[in-house]
């Protein structure tokens, strides 16, 4: 694991318990998550069993027995987040609280984690059930990172508590089956595993939200691992008979299909997450990825053709190794031609025991930083554009708290927001004019 290190006076497999607890109100935990909604998901999930073994929710980390950060390992930066954040909550918590720490960091480098960070008393991987007790032995070498004496639970499928914002995001897989060559998720996260439909939709019932926004590593490869190719259809209909609104994220390019297309036209949010990376065909390649923005571009205007109102968002990673300037030329293009709604552009991070961590041709960072603030220049603009045009419109929000909402136009906690009357019942589905911009955030009454 490279980022924040400090010296390791723990040996690795070996948990030194913290003092005991002596308050007299045990059973009170406090659940930090970092990262992707896919985290958020399983963070509801570990709140829920929580619940259920008698715990509370503490109202601030200095008030809880049991401390849970759920971490993120994607990148570099992300990793660095979530060592600062343990480090942070290490010092936050009060004397006696125990601190675990589970989610993607926790099961690509557990045993690390277990021998570099004294601060913590338990290193789980993902589902370990998390109580307050005799101190549990940390991860050791040879047993994934998990601790083999400590059971593991799938996530997937624990109930979860009733969501408290009018919106909920709901995992229907975990795992992933492609070999994208930046990408280290499917050597800890694993393999694509679907849920049954009937699991989800009971989650979709129990969580009484307005919007439900489905989530996975690899969302329209629903099914497949189970020889139900194109079940995602069948299952966003049910979804969408069941909520005012259901939203997708993180949809591959290739599997969006016309029935898909369809189907996503049909729930009344015309919302497409796409998962695109890049534009330049041999850099795709490079990344073992399908597409090109010729393609790209095609797709998405016969949808526009389709559904005008249809929004887009996709994300793209700079500085890949072996990135020219005639790729970064050809994704400012793109960007140019298919006026995306929003867009978001990372550096590449080199990530071990993937394809691209052996590939030559690397990117200077200091290019990579120039070329980052070219496109988000560019997209800035094109995204500026597009919400003016929405003013002196009249548009259908739904009240996520108050004097703040969204349409269909927005996702939630990733794309800006509208600025709505204060006195629109929370949870509600109101119909307001735009009447001004705030940044990327549209004012309306």
């Amino acid at each position: 694991m490279s980022g924040s290190r400090r010296p390791a006076p723990r040996r690795p497999g070996v948990a030194e318990p913290p003092p005991p607890y002596s308050g007299a109100v045990p059973g009170r935990y406090w659940l930090e998550t970092l990262g992707c909604p896919k985290n958020q998901v399983d963070s509801g999930k570990l709140a829920g069993t929580l619940v259920s073994s008698g715990m509370s929710e503490a109202g601030d980390v200095a008030d809880a027995d049991l401390v849970v950060i759920n971490t993120c390992a994607f990148i570099e930066a992300a990793r660095e987040e979530s060592i600062e954040t343990i480090l942070r909550v290490a010092d936050e918590r009060r004397p006696g609280a125990r601190l675990v720490v589970t989610g993607c960091l926790a099961e690509r480098y557990g045993v690390e984690l277990a021998a570099s960070l004294p601060e913590v008393d338990l290193v789980a991987g993902f589902g370990v059930p998390l109580t307050i007790g005799p101190a549990r032995r940390t991860p050791s070498e040879g047993d994934g990172g998990r601790g083999a004496e400590i059971p593991r639970l799938d996530l997937l499928n624990l109930p979860r508590p009733k969501a408290s914002a009018p919106w909920a995001y709901v995992k229907i897989a975990e795992g992933c089956d492609r070999t994208c060559g930046f990408c280290a998720i499917p050597s800890f996260r694993g393999p694509q595993r679907s849920r049954p439909a009937e699991a989800v939709l009971a989650e979709v019932d129990a969580l009484q939200v307005a919007e439900v926004v489905l989530v996975a590593q690899d969302l329209a490869s629903y099914g497949r691992d189970v020889g139900r190719r194109g079940a995602l259809v069948p299952l966003v209909d049910a979804v969408a008979t069941r909520v005012a609104r259901t939203r997708l994220l993180y949809l591959y390019p290739s599997d969006l299909d016309d029935r898909l297309v369809d189907a996503v036209c049909r729930t009344g949010v015309p919302y497409f997450d796409l998962s695109l990376q890049h534009v330049s065909r041999p850099l795709l390649r490079r990344m073992r990825r399908w597409g090109d923005g010729d393609r790209f571009v095609r797709r998405i205007a016969a949808i526009r053709e389709r559904e005008p109102d249809a929004a887009f968002r996709s994300s793209f990673i700079v500085g890949y190794p072996g990135e020219t300037e005639s790729d970064h030329d050809q994704l400012l293009g793109f960007l140019e031609d298919a006026q995306l709604d929003w867009a978001g552009f990372f550096a590449f991070s080199p990530e071990e025991g993937t394809y691209a961590a052996g590939l030559d041709g690397a990117v200077d960072p200091e290019l990579v930083g120039e070329r980052l603030r070219e496109l988000g220049e560019v997209q800035d603009a094109i995204t500026t554009a597009r919400r003016s045009r929405l003013i002196g419109r009249t548009v259908e929000v739904l009240v996520d708290e108050p004097g703040v909402g969204r349409t269909h136009r927005e996702a939630p906690e990733i794309d800006g927001v509208l600025l709505v009357p204060d006195d629109l019942p929370v949870g509600s589905l109101a119909s307001v004019t735009v009447t001004g911009l705030a940044g990327v955030d549209l004012e309306a009454a």
